[in-house]
């Protein structure tokens, strides 16, 4: 099997070096380039053809962030960021990063003698493999770009609308899901009437800038979801990293150290089975774009529990993995584009839309 090619892209000698030895003890990888700066990136792509790119945040000259920027502009090439979890100002540019066409984030290595450095060298390896196997386009429009794109075949039927006022929201997503949930929670008003729950699979690490990130880019408060706390209409609840998100008995959330499902912890199909057993039919579940099949289930329990259920059209999925799934199994009463999936929820919510 021929092996991935990869670019590294670090500034730092001594991490760069590091990521040389990590990518290296792969035989599925192959480094074909190793650079310090976003214009030695931009100058070799062409002559080295990277397949995947694994992109520092802080760089001299031009940012990774417009690194990102003009790569997908020029030579879309899957770029996974490699960033300090614990620096806020890296944090936010590596989710505008993502929001600029990255495909993933992951944690930077610290040093082998780091307890968690195995860990940390297997994700990364692991998402530069699975990463180079998307197809990314030039220019893919990915956040508020959305809203200039053409229109696109989707289905909702307006008779399938519910006869009971829905009472909960909740969003799966993966692979490209912060520019998504940016998109369509950004779409939602400060007085929307229900609490929305939230699946993103990223490292544990990140959740926290993750959740940040997106209260600073969207209206509705955004934070990280506690055991135990009561969900309130307009405030968004994000599972935190390596713990499953349900919804108990009076709206109370559960964070909860279950196996995970479908590979996945937290696991969108956990959040969606919750809301099926405790929302029923006043349940609205959205799957977005994602790697994998994970919230596909759990969207179909919701479905026979008469609840609204919502997929991601393949046009602007980063990934048509999750949503198709879903669509496979029939879970999904509407399937529709980025930017028709909030005007569809706020349709769901309105008194007057209901028969």
């Amino acid at each position: 099997m021929t092996p991935v090619r990869v670019m590294l892209v670090e500034d730092s000698l001594v991490v760069r070096e590091l990521l040389r030895h990590i990518v290296s003890r792969d035989a599925r990888l192959e480094i074909v380039a190793a650079v310090a700066s976003g214009e030695e990136a931009m100058a070799k792509l062409q002559t080295v053809r990277p397949d995947v790119i694994s992109m520092d945040i802080r760089l001299p000259g031009i940012d990774g962030l417009e690194t990102t920027r003009r790569i997908m502009a020029e030579h879309p090439t899957p770029i996974v960021v490699v960033a300090d979890s614990v620096e806020d100002s890296s944090l936010r540019i590596s989710m505008n990063a993502l929001r600029a066409g990255a495909l993933s984030v992951v944690e930077k290595p610290v040093a082998t003698t780091h307890a968690g450095y195995e860990a940390v060298a297997g994700e990364i390896c692991t998402q530069l493999r699975i990463m180079a196997q998307v197809p990314v386009i030039r220019r893919r429009p990915i956040g508020t770009e959305w809203a200039t794109r053409g229109t696109v075949p989707s289905h909702a039927s307006p008779a399938e609308l519910p006869g009971q006022a829905p009472s909960l929201l909740g969003i799966g997503a993966s692979t490209g899901g912060p520019p998504a949930l940016a998109r369509v929670i950004g779409a939602l008003p400060n007085d929307f009437p229900l609490p929305v729950l939230v699946v993103q699979h990223m490292g544990p690490a990140f959740m926290d800038g993750f959740a940040s990130w997106l209260d600073s880019v969207v209206t509705l408060p955004v934070g990280l979801a506690r055991d135990g706390e009561r969900a309130e209409p307009g405030r968004v609840y994000v599972a935190p990293g390596d713990r499953h998100l349900e919804i108990g008995t009076g709206r109370i959330l559960r964070v909860i150290d279950a196996p995970p499902v479908s590979g996945q912890r937290p696991a969108a199909t956990v959040l969606f089975r919750s809301m099926a057993r405790q929302s029923g039919a006043a349940g609205i579940g959205v799957l977005l774009t994602g790697m994998g099949e994970d919230g596909a289930a759990g969207l179909s329990d919701m479905h026979q529990a008469g609840a609204q259920t919502v997929a991601e059209h393949e046009s602007t999925a980063v990934v048509y993995g999750m949503p198709a799934a879903a669509v496979r199994l029939g879970a999904a009463r509407a399937v529709l584009p980025l930017d028709r999936i909030a005007e569809h929820v706020l349709r769901l919510v309105e008194p007057g839309a209901r028969p």
